[in-house]
């Protein structure tokens, strides 16, 4: 039996998974923990507890780490993101060929094979109006939950237009908006739309087509998603070929689970050996050590 842990670090939140990597992957359990204003090595212990008591497992094998996990102390390996985020991807839905990771911070999108060996890559740019950050900027300034944007956006009839040059210009934009009586769902469409403009864009130049999966926190959001559609069925040449959106309730997980998997395959080349953790030692603590 080979037990792995994936954690995956992000700007916003911690993801961490067991998985049950005997056979073909099995994920035990799973947790995520918004890091907002809190100290990082306490969210990652949060998550890391949670992880191991819902799993219920007496020992885990490896211990991965990725995004900006590097510095756990109590990991056994660090994955880098982009390989992590497509291995999870291919996981979720094999028919997979490229991964659209919707962070905090930047948008990646990755082209990979069917082993999850990266092809390409393409990133955003550094304004941040392509982010989870900025989207969340805006619904609390809108006082909704980040759980409400998306169904919120979905029920808009006519979406006002927003820039997508600049988060500061965007932000502003919405708050003449918001003065002009806008009603809250056709704000967030507006967003919706600018973003997923941005994110065919970023398709367009790896001349993507096929299955492209959604991960990142982001990836449940179905107003972003019914735009993205919406944004790519209206340039069909430029993106090269027909996209398929796709997602999965674990999209978030999607990078925590590629370093556990990559974990497991990293155990078995070394021989195996002692577990990195076992029900007879106390569950590591990042806080106590970090």
């Amino acid at each position: 039996m080979t037990i792995t842990a994936g954690i995956d670090v992000g700007s916003g939140a911690v993801k961490a998974v067991v998985v049950d990597c005997t056979g073909e992957p099995r994920v035990l359990a799973s947790a995520t923990a918004r890091i907002r204003r809190r100290d990082v090595a306490s969210v990652v212990d949060e998550v890391v507890q949670r992880t191991w008591q819902e799993s219920g497992v007496d020992e885990v094998h490896y211990i991965a780490s990725t995004g900006e996990g590097e510095e756990i102390p109590f990991t056994t390996g660090h994955f880098y993101g982009m390989t992590t985020h497509a291995r999870g991807a291919l996981l979720l839905d094999p028919r997979a060929r490229t991964v659209l990771d919707i962070g905090a911070l930047h948008t990646r999108a990755v082209s990979m094979d069917a082993s999850g060996r990266v092809l390409d890559y393409k990133m955003t740019s550094q304004c941040a109006s392509g982010s989870g950050q900025f989207l969340e900027n805006i619904s609390r300034y809108l006082g909704v939950s980040i759980s409400e944007v998306g169904p919120l956006s979905l029920g808009a009839r006519q979406p006002e237009s927003v820039s997508s040059i600049c988060a500061v210009l965007a932000e502003t934009d919405v708050i003449n908006m918001v003065s002009r009586g806008i009603d809250t769902p056709n704000i967030l469409r507006g967003i919706h739309d600018s973003m997923a403009g941005r994110f065919a864009r970023l398709l367009r130049s790896l001349k993507v087509r096929g299955v492209v999966f959604l991960s990142g926190g982001l990836a449940g959001d179905a107003g972003l998603e019914a735009a993205l559609r919406d944004a790519l069925a209206a340039d069909p040449k430029a993106t090269n070929g027909a996209i398929e959106l796709a997602a999965d309730p674990l999209s978030i997980h999607a990078g925590a689970l590629g370093a556990a998997i990559w974990g497991a395959y990293r155990y078995r080349r070394l021989g195996g050996g002692a577990p990195a953790w076992d029900q007879d030692r106390p569950v590591p603590a990042y806080a106590a050590t970090g």
